[in-house]
C-alpha cells in the first residue's frame, strides 16, 4: 500500500479489521457507520479509516473530511 501522510495511530488489530469488513456492504461504508464503529470498539477514528484503507473499503458521504 502506498502511503501518502504519515500515520501516526497504532495499526488496526484483526477484531477492527474484522468489524469493518463485516459492516460494510459492497466495499462502502458511509461515515456515521465509520465513527459508530469506533466508539464502539474504543478506537480512534482513523484506525477504523486505516482498517478500511487496507480492506479497501470506500468511506462515503463524509462531510468532516476525517477520511480521505
Amino acid at each position: 500500500m502506498k502511503k501518502d501522510k504519515e500515520y501516526i495511530f497504532e495499526e488496526p488489530s484483526a477484531e477492527v479489521l474484522q468489524a469493518v469488513k463485516n459492516i460494510s456492504a459492497e466495499g462502502r461504508l458511509n461515515c456515521p457507520q465509520a465513527w459508530a464503529l469506533a466508539k464502539q470498539l474504543s478506537v480512534p477514528v482513523p484506525v477504523v479509516g486505516r482498517a478500511a484503507d487496507i480492506l479497501g473499503v470506500r468511506i462515503m458521504n463524509c462531510s468532516l473530511g476525517c477520511f480521505k
